[in-house]
């Protein structure tokens, strides 16, 4: 005699995720992708923030770096001087490559800050080589005009630093600081064509704008090398 399962004979249900559980599942599901997103776009916020920062001091660090090449190499040459500051830019004539250097030549250089797309920059200027008195004096010219109204052709020359509220310059002379456009500190007046000996110090003073990564007032002194005083 055969037996027959107990089972045999009778239908069998099929078991399942009812919706609700299936819509609790999905819900679940997409909190979990919710929450994972916001972590990525946390740390995607912080490594841009942390970048930005970094790349906002580097420029700043390259910027005053260059400002210091610009005056330690700097080469006094008739009839333009070695330093000048207009009230609007200072000129510098500096020595391009080393005076050794079979392609040794003079450069004429320019900061100053100037409006551009609505917000005020400091700017760096730089002429072409230039290896005769009239290429001199033209670069000078040049850089000149940069500073008061520029064509698109030196525009062309510049390189921002910085956005920039205000900044200026003070020379270090007979023990003091001054105004490089002042007549009692032995500097050149402006509209003089006199040749006045170079400063022993320069002062920077940068008010940076808000909005960077780096604000507030920013002072840098140099002190020329022939002096054998540090720089600050």
């Amino acid at each position: 005699m055969t037996r027959v399962p107990p089972s045999a004979g009778v239908p069998v249900r099929c078991q399942g995720f009812t919706l609700v559980e299936v819509l609790v599942a999905l819900a679940a599901m997409a909190l979990l992708a919710v929450m994972s997103w916001s972590g990525i776009d946390a740390m995607h916020r912080a490594e841009t923030g942390t970048r930005d920062r970094s790349e906002g001091v580097l420029a700043l660090q390259t910027g005053l770096s260059q400002w210091r090449t610009d005056l330690d190499a700097m080469t006094p040459l008739a009839p333009v001087g070695g330093v000048d500051f207009d009230g609007r830019v200072i000129r510098i004539t500096r020595i391009a490559q080393p005076a050794d250097s079979a392609d040794s030549a003079i450069v004429v250089v320019a900061w100053g800050a100037r409006q551009i797309d609505g917000q005020r920059q400091w700017l760096r200027w730089q002429s072409v080589p230039v290896r005769t008195r009239e290429q001199l004096q033209l670069a000078w010219q040049q850089a000149a005009l940069w500073g008061q109204n520029p064509s698109d052709a030196l525009r062309r020359q510049e390189v921002r630093i910085a956005a920039v509220d205000e900044w200026q310059v003070f020379y270090f002379r007979n023990n003091s600081w001054s105004s490089p456009l002042s007549s009692d500190s032995g500097t050149e007046v402006p509209g003089t064509t006199v040749q006045t000996p170079l400063p022993d110090g320069v002062r920077l003073l940068l008010t940076l704008s808000d909005g960077q990564v780096l604000t507030g007032r920013l002072q840098h002194d140099w002190v020329r090398p022939t002096l054998g005083a540090a720089r600050s």
